[in-house]
């Protein structure tokens, strides 16, 4: 059977809920939040300061200021910064330091490991990060690391943490529905940096320039270019992770990490290492004992003749970097699956498109959190990317709705031995939103239900799709 036929089976069903249902969503109840959320997009920004900042002030005050206690650690970026952080807080507990961390994947305060923070949450409200931090410091941890989003730093939510240190990793496309320009956003960015004792900049990012006379306290740079203070030499790539040096503390390295933007990771977190005057034997034990967090390039073997992994990549340049990196380490055919949120910056949909159409040779498009938006019509600005490479419809990228129904069809009718399977968009998170609904979604399942494994279900969505060929 051709493949665009086996495509067209795998769509059946989804396309038929889809001539009844175009949009994809459930009809939720006009309550004030769902209400407030549609017109918000439409209020300007400063009407809504002095609600952040109350809140904020309020959180502070109710825990007792727990930040007072702690030497913070601040990482932000639009990618690598959840990998950073981990990165970081490996360094740091296996030089024997009190260390809690806070980032997208969970919070692991003081050894207490997975304390979730909630759906598509990546810095938590006021409350609940003060109330974390007060944990923290109670609990006896000295040290925090903290991943901050530029959604978090514009709206306050991280006021009061008493940065000491604070990492932006880099400043690329991405929540520009939310800043409106890119100035804006890198300013929202380095908020992370006012009155820090060190700023920790990525010298080889486009970014660096700007951010430089925005960082407080010292300066400390990182980078592949001769220009950074702390770089790495001699890099090694194997399928197995990399092996480089790193000239400021003076050891070679040998880490499980992939990939050239997990270098810049690893070097961004030996800087902080530094600056906190750690030992060379404590950093690079570190850096050879870190792993990287849940669903970044996390691999999923059940012993099938072809490679697939799960990465969260949702950026343009997230998507660049895993994409180009698997091809270089894949011998035969690159399958990517990935979609793009919805109510989320539109102008990135098209980059990630081209991304897949330069380095994948098969591209599956399918839904990542549509919410009220046309999920036809994100998948559409997608191809229109895949299209601009030379992609062909049902030859070379195929578009298939409902995510389960995608992942199937990708490790079941596309891939064959020796090829590298990589779902990207969704990794960790536990939902998918359709309309303003959240529907448990697990990444991880739906790999393993397509590969076969007994007893594993398949994740059902309201794209219904998963239904109809198992």
């Amino acid at each position: 059977m051709e493949i665009a036929q086996k495509a067209a089976g795998y769509n059946a069903t989804t396309e038929k809920i889809y001539a009844t249902n175009g949009e994809w969503r459930t009809f939720p109840p006009l309550s004030g939040r769902f209400m407030l959320a549609k017109i918000k997009p439409f209020l300007p920004r400063p009407l809504f300061t002095p609600y952040h900042f109350t809140r904020a002030l309020l959180a502070v005050l109710r825990y007792g200021y727990p930040a007072r206690g702690l030497t913070v650690v601040g990482v932000t970026g639009t990618d690598g910064k959840t990998t950073t952080s981990h990165i970081i807080y490996a360094i740091l507990r296996r030089a024997g330091l009190p260390v809690s961390l806070i980032s997208t994947t969970g919070a692991v305060i003081h050894g207490r490991e997975n304390v979730p923070l909630g759906l598509h949450v990546t810095t938590p409200n006021p409350f609940e990060l003060q109330n974390f931090l007060k944990e923290a410091r109670n609990s006896g941890s000295q040290y925090v690391v903290l991943e901050s989003t530029s959604h978090g730093l514009a709206q306050y939510r991280v006021w009061g943490s008493n940065f000491q240190i604070g990492v932006v990793t880099n400043v690329t496309h991405e929540h520009l529905d939310y800043h409106g320009t890119y100035e804006r956003y890198l300013l929202d960015k380095a908020r992370l940096l006012r009155g820090v004792k060190v700023s920790v900049l990525n010298r080889d990012d486009g970014s660096y320039e700007r951010l430089k006379p925005l960082a407080a306290g010292k300066i400390l740079t990182y980078g592949l270019s001769p220009q950074a203070e702390i770089t790495a030499t001699e890099v090694s790539h194997t399928p197995g992770g990399m092996q480089f040096t790193i000239p400021k503390i003076g050891r070679r390295i040998q880490t499980r990490f992939l990939g050239e933007y997990n270098l810049q990771n690893m070097l961004a977190a030996t800087a902080v290492a530094l600056s906190l005057g750690l030992q060379p034997e404590a950093i690079a034990a570190g850096l050879e004992e870190a792993t990287p967090p849940p669903g970044r390039l996390q691999p999923v073997d059940l012993g099938q003749p072809f490679s697939v992994f799960v990465d969260f990549a949702h950026t343009p340049n997230s998507l660049e970097n895993v994409l180009k990196l698997l091809r270089g380490i894949t011998p035969r055919k690159l399958i990517a699956v990935f979609g793009s949120a919805g109510e989320r910056d539109p102008g990135k949909r098209f980059p990630m498109g081209a991304s897949a159409g330069r380095y994948c040779d098969y591209t599956v498009i399918t839904a990542e959190d549509p919410r009220s938006e046309s999920l036809e019509q994100i998948m559409e600005q997608i191809a229109a990317g895949v299209e601009s490479q030379g992609g062909a419809r049902n030859q070379s990228y195929f578009c298939i709705p409902d995510r389960q129904q995608a992942i199937n069809f990708a490790i079941r009718e596309l891939a064959q031995p020796g090829d590298v399977v990589v779902t990207c968009g969704k990794a960790h998170e536990q939902s998918m939103c359709f309309g303003n609904t959240e529907y448990p979604w697990d990444e991880f399942q739906a790999v393993q239900h397509a590969l076969g494994a007994a007893g594993v279900a398949p994740v059902v969505l309201p794209t219904g799709g998963a239904r109809s060929r198992e």
